[in-house]
């Protein structure tokens, strides 16, 4: 029953809350699950705790956290940031950022780790394995086996510094002098596996820049797609983080990118594959969805599949950036894709059961998931079929900002 689904929502929300480090980053995981056996009302009081798990850090004496700095970089904070605010900006999921100048001059964001919080993190992981039975319950459409073990690798990346920085590194580096899209510099030789230096980026958050007019929260709109589409289709990179809390909107008019802890680099055959997959979808070629569905590993038992009905199913649920046209996205209208495309209400649903998602895809699809409700949260319009058409085929840009961004890349090759 619908009550009762919500008291073990209540108590999945208790235990997590009872989790030292990896609370935080499982609950932002699992905001972006559809709890559908939820009723409606109770469903956004328990996303709304999720919610709160998610941007509860724990507050911890600067004191603390000065002492990992201090041990990392082999030396008094003076000696490396003659200023250094003790009240955090930011609370990452496992660290606090902190603002500072370094000896240069430069004004800087410091992230430093909790301390014993890998230590934390690796109990939790172990208390993990409890939650599998209550979220079997609550969203019988997901496979929580695979979603831990996910959450299990992606901890054990974001506790790693120095891997963050080598991904925002190479990223920076692929932007770097863009007109509309900014990475933070990284300060390698402040960087360690417990710190990351890089530039300070000020700027407006996710939250003011949901009151801006339609055209220019549009333009950020598209900006955030062009950014993970285009990594993609060009690096090869999955980003798997595009929550509300990695942009900031500096006074430039550019977006600002952050947090780099979670990638995945496509194989470039596999990639290929998905972009083939994608242009027989648009093309409405039922016999050639259901071959690259089956050969990318989508299909258990790939003869279950009726052609024309698996078509339909994609089409139906990727409809915002498989068809072309104008596109205003809003929070109702992403709930209800995301119904179509996942709940047990939907006439899908016998099909969807049985298709899984290959490992190579799992970061594709969190990111396409995340930036599809970022953007719904943010009311972006475009033509997003056109757009995301440019990254799959090859097409010409048919926006401005497509024509800047694909000069930009052209100028540079």
């Amino acid at each position: 029953s619908q009550a009762r689904a919500y008291e073990l929502a209540v108590q999945l929300v208790k235990q997590l809350g009872q989790m030292k480090g990896a609370a935080m980053k499982i609950g932002q995981v699992l905001s972006t699950v559809d709890f559908e056996l939820i009723d409606e009302e109770d469903r956004e009081g328990f996303k709304a705790r999720l919610a709160e798990l998610r941007d509860n850090a724990p507050k911890v004496a600067f004191a603390d956290m000065k002492k990992v700095l201090e041990k990392d970089l082999g030396g008094d904070i003076d000696e490396f940031f003659p200023e250094f605010d003790p009240e955090p900006v930011a609370a990452a999921s496992i660290g606090q950022v902190y603002r500072a100048t370094t000896e240069e001059g430069e004004e800087v964001a410091v992230k430093i780790q909790y301390p014993g919080v890998a230590e934390a993190v690796e109990t939790d992981m172990r208390n993990v394995k409890m939650l599998v039975p209550l979220l079997k319950r609550l969203a019988p459409g997901i496979d929580a086996k695979a979603l831990l073990a996910e959450l299990r690798e992606r901890i054990a990346e974001e506790l790693d510094y120095e891997l963050e920085a080598a991904n925002q590194r190479q990223i920076h580096r692929h932007f770097r002098g863009h007109p509309f899209i900014q990475v933070p510099k990284v300060h390698s030789a402040l960087s360690t596996r417990r710190v990351l230096v890089t530039e300070f980026v000020e700027g407006k958050s996710f939250e003011e820049i949901k009151e801006l007019p339609d055209d220019e929260r549009d333009r950020y709109g598209e900006i955030a797609f062009r950014f993970f589409f285009g990594l993609m289709s060009r690096e090869h990179i999955a980003c798997g983080d595009p929550h509300p809390g990695n942009y900031i909107f500096p006074d430039s008019g550019r977006v600002c990118f952050l947090d780099f802890g979670l990638l995945r680099r496509v194989p470039p055959d596999y990639l290929a594959g998905e972009q083939a997959l994608a242009r027989s979808i648009v093309g409405g070629d039922a016999a050639e969805t259901h071959r690259l569905l089956s050969e990318l590993g989508y299909l258990p038992e790939p003869e279950e599949f009726e052609p024309g009905r698996l078509l339909e199913q994609l089409q139906t649920a990727g409809e915002w950036y498989f068809e072309p046209g104008f596109r205003r996205l809003t929070p109702e209208y992403v709930r209800h894709a995301i119904e179509v495309g996942s709940s047990p209400r939907s006439e899908y649903y016998d099909y969807m059961r049985r298709q899984t998602i290959p490992p190579p895809a799992l970061l594709m699809r969190r990111m396409e998931g995340l930036l599809f409700t970022v953007l719904g949260e943010m009311r972006a319009g475009a033509d997003w079929g056109s757009i995301a058409f440019e990254y799959m085929a090859g097409a010409e840009p048919t926006t401005e900002l497509g024509v800047e961004d694909a000069g930009f890349f052209a100028a540079r090759a």
